[in-house]
């Protein structure tokens, strides 16, 4: 909990000292709210009652790009087995030019991810979802974007962080054995490139670029290294289409400890679900590969508002491949694809799909979502968003080669604003040969959508509706097929710094076994400072 407090905090710091600023607003809040939840497969009915703290602010300078969105509640249960407790919600992105061509850029976010691959389905931030975990997760670091003559020289370096704490019941049978469970990882990334673009010395354009990455887990002490260099190369074919091709050398490694073991070859867990991590042992390779990859596609920029890459290649031993898309309709409005395929890990797909997110994002007013759910959706046609969903289906503690795709839409007109955003996503875990695997299995695979709309009620009204799905499935022993859905509908009103909210939703969770259902409400006030 403290933990959560001071990622978020930090970019809350960062606003404070300018909310004397003409472009800057800080709202500090605070709030209370009642809620029902009723199971509908004959279950209980449970009351609770809800005391929250946040703050919303935002910096819009020339210089400077900062927005956060964070909120602390603790619940106190009036009816019901559920027990009291609390959570952080959040989300924070900065990019502030500190020197010409020199962008220092940071985030962070805390929400929630599915506890156990064979629990139920994440459907929302209410106190009542089952196999839940507190996710905290950060970066920070510079940004290079300048010129040398006709060469442009970039480089980035990026620290990033990712904690999860310990989860709720996950709703599995108590005889299945516990899988191991991701604690935090703490991450480097450092990458340069030089070239020059098409004209500037060559009717080609050229580059290289090389690039390290350097993790540690806590997990068995994984390590994950990861280095690299390319050359790129764009020939111009038409005014707004280019082939574009490169190849390259990398070598990654990924090696771990081997969990301690009972006399009949189980591994020892602790109080937390984690494997016990043996120190006696040695490091094993759980993935090695060191050689040459390639690829080859084209890139079209019909104007400055679209713009598409389509590349095919061979990497990691296989082929591949990835792509984007991006499409700005007017100044509120756009598309945004993303096609993956890459060897990283929990901390670093977490990590890397937050720092990939505009400073710009709609605040949603879903007392039951989280700021930091499924997808983000951009205030700007220009950078619609992205899904963070894509390592939510399960904290896996094992490294993998992830791919999949993420789709982000929003349309805005006056005070009416649409978004909608999915994936489909992969996992192929990586572990040593022989040894008791920190995944439990082998793969898995995910699909997740959400919808969303805001939309004008009268002078002081705002009508908001939420639809969420997703669908989980591996081979993890003992885990089935899990789909997930839910929606709900609010009206806030407000009456100056006092705002007045009533929402009802409908969630559940579809496997084999007994499905969970239930339908919430609540009644809330925020006063706004």
């Amino acid at each position: 909990m403290i933990r959560g407090a001071i990622v978020l905090a930090a970019c809350a710091a960062a606003i404070a000292p300018a909310a004397a600023q003409r472009r800057a607003t800080v709202t500090p809040y605070l709030e209370v709210s009642q809620v029902a939840t009723a199971e509908l497969n004959g279950g209980e009915t449970l009351t609770y009652s809800q005391l929250g703290a946040g703050i919303d602010g935002s910096i819009r300078t020339r210089r400077v790009q900062v927005q956060l969105s964070y909120q602390y509640q603790h619940r106190f249960t009036e009816k019901g087995s559920l027990q009291s407790g609390d959570s952080h919600n959040g989300l924070a992105q900065a990019r502030i030019a500190v020197a010409r061509g020199v962008t220092l850029e940071s985030g962070a976010v805390a929400t929630r991810t599915r506890t156990d691959a064979r629990g139920d389905a994440l459907n929302g931030n209410a106190a009542t979802a089952r196999n839940a975990s507190q996710l905290y997760s950060a970066y920070a670091g510079p940004k290079l974007d300048s010129r040398l003559g006709p060469l442009f020289v970039q480089g980035a370096y990026r620290f990033g962080f990712t904690q999860i704490d310990d989860g709720t019941a996950t709703g599995i049978p108590a005889a299945l054995p516990q899988l191991d469970r991701f604690d935090h990882s703490t991450s480097h990334a450092l990458n340069a490139s030089i070239g020059a673009k098409p004209g500037a010395l060559l009717p080609v354009g050229v580059s290289v670029t090389g690039g390290l990455v350097r993790e540690a887990a806590s997990q068995l002490d994984q390590r994950f290294a990861s280095s690299s260099v390319r050359g790129d190369a764009i020939v111009p074919v038409t005014r707004t289409a280019a082939l574009v091709g490169g190849a390259g050398y990398e070598r990654i490694t990924v090696r771990q400890r081997d969990p301690v073991l009972t006399l009949s070859g189980q591994p020892v867990v602790d109080g937390a679900g984690r494997y016990v991590t043996d120190p006696a042992t040695p490091q094993r390779i759980a993935y090695a590969f060191d050689g040459l990859f390639w690829d080859g596609g084209v890139l079209w920029r019909p104007s400055r508002r679209t713009a598409l890459d389509l590349r095919i290649g061979r990497r990691y031993g296989a082929m591949r491949y990835t792509g984007s898309f991006t499409y700005q309709r007017s100044t509120g409005s756009g598309i945004q694809v993303a096609v993956y395929d890459t060897v990283e890990t929990y901390g670093q797909q977490v990590g890397g799909s937050l720092a990939a997110l505009p400073v710009g994002f709609v605040t949603t007013a879903d007392p039951f979502g989280s700021q930091g759910g499924a997808c983000i959706y951009g205030t700007s046609g220009a950078a619609a968003g992205g899904c963070i969903a894509g390592a939510f289906s399960s904290a896996a503690t094992a490294a993998y080669r992830g791919r999949g795709m993420t789709a982000n839409a929003v349309w805005s007109r006056g005070t009416t604003r649409l978004g909608v955003g999915g994936g489909v996503a992969r996992r192929d875990f990586l572990t040593p040969v022989g040894v008791a695997t920190t995944a439990g299995g082998s793969w898995d695979e995910s699909f997740y959508a959400q919808a969303f709309a805001a939309l004008a009620a009268g002078r002081n009204g705002t009508v908001g509706m939420n639809l969420l799905a997703s669908y989980y499935d591996g081979d993890i022993p003992g885990s089935t097929a899990v789909f997930g859905w839910g929606a709900n509908a609010a009206y806030t009103h407000r009456l100056g710094q006092l705002s007045l909210t009533a929402t009802a939703g409908l969630y559940g969770s579809l496997r084999d076994g007994p499905d969970q259902a239930s339908a919430q409400g609540l009644i809330g006030a925020r006063y706004d400072f």
